[in-house]
């Protein structure tokens, strides 16, 4: 299984102070500052920014599984004809799109998506793990593959999805991430490029490959942080959809109840 159907991305502890106190120690009045080691200063100061600048801009990713399927043949089946050749490499029919979803290991691959407030599915991207080697002489690689939706471009989250693709990648021990779209696809190449990807062309067609360096227990806690808080947010749309569509449903029964009684107050 490929990306495509065939053709007809350690902090430092936190330190909480813990105050102790004895039959013979006085308990200060206003709270003691707790200053941290030299060494750990600095590398507070080092991290932090990187860890608010992340958060600021978090997106929520959530894995997608077989339940999904239903969701992602929506999504891929939304795009235009120009958008599903970018995507495939070929301009992809109804059947072929249902065929390539039907497909789908999620056993094996990975499958990301990005929904909206209204749970529409709004990018997906497929991680693809081929058991050996695609190319001769190099060790087995990942192929990324990924779509958004037009009204939801320009934000970035196909280089997002890339960033989490590539971290599930390096947790899984891969040591390349690799790309094959058309020359044409300007939008998927640059993302290879903006992360370090080695872009080679031939004539229509263009294939990237990013090294991924080995994975780490930071990677490993990174991602099941990713996964936990991309589970919330969902959990939270979710409700909040529900409970629109109940306000939206007494705001409707209200509606008809008014106009029933406006109709009997004219014909009295």
């Amino acid at each position: 299984m490929t990306a495509s159907p065939p053709p007809p991305a350690d902090g430092p502890p936190a330190l909480t102070p813990q105050a102790t106190q004895g039959h013979d120690r006085q308990v200060p009045s206003e709270p003691v500052p707790v200053r941290l080691p030299q060494r750990l200063s600095a590398q507070a100061s080092r991290w932090m920014p990187e860890f608010w600048r992340r958060w600021a801009d978090w997106v929520p990713i959530r894995p997608l599984g077989r339940r999904h399927r239903r969701r992602i043949a929506q999504h891929l089946l939304s795009l235009a004809e120009r958008d599903r050749y970018l995507r495939f490499g070929y301009a992809a029919r109804d059947e072929q799109i249902q065929k390539y979803v039907d497909g789908l290991n999620f056993s094996r691959d990975e499958v990301l998506g990005i929904f909206n407030r209204k749970l529409q599915l709004i990018a997906v991207a497929h991680l693809a793990y081929e058991p050996t080697p695609q190319i001769k002489g190099r060790p087995a690689m990942a192929e990324f593959g990924v779509s958004v939706l037009n009204a939801a471009r320009g934000r970035g989250f196909g280089g997002r999805l890339f960033e989490r693709a590539a971290l599930h990648a390096r947790n899984r021990g891969i040591d390349t991430l690799f790309i094959h779209a058309l020359s044409e696809n300007g939008p998927m190449l640059a993302i290879a490029r903006k992360a370090g990807a080695k872009v080679e062309r031939d004539g229509s067609e263009s294939e990237a490959w990013l090294r991924l360096p080995p994975d780490s227990v930071s990677s490993h806690v990174d991602e099941a942080l990713e996964r936990h808080m991309a589970e919330v947010d969902f959990q939270l749309k979710r409700h909040l959809h529900t409970l629109g569509n109940f306000i939206d449903g007494v705001a409707e029964v209200k509606s008809k109840i008014s106009r029933k009684a406006s109709g009997k107050s004219a014909k009295q």
